[in-house]
């Protein structure tokens, strides 16, 4: 019987610390974005891809984070095989 490998605390606390720093920015440069947004109104619409590129790469070290996070609390999704029946 193998047991799972230990997580290491090295790659949450390094998504938790990247996650702070992204909240952080974000608040620190909200006047950008309220900016940004203006301007896809007045005929910029390309602008429109930054904040769609933001919420994917918070959306990608926040995950991760949240993932690690609760693998190093022993709790991890139950493994469900799917049964299809035949007609």
């Amino acid at each position: 019987m193998s047991h799972p490998a230990k997580p290491s605390l090295l790659p949450t606390l390094t998504f938790g610390v990247a996650s702070i720093v992204l909240f952080y920015l974000l608040f620190h440069f909200s006047g950008h974005f309220v900016d940004w947004a203006l301007r896809t109104t007045h005929g910029e619409k390309a602008l429109f891809l930054i904040p769609v590129v933001v919420a994917f790469v918070f959306s990608y070290f926040h995950g991760q984070f949240t993932g690690h996070f609760w693998e190093m609390l022993g709790l991890r999704a139950a493994k469900v095989s799917v049964v299809t029946k035949k007609k």
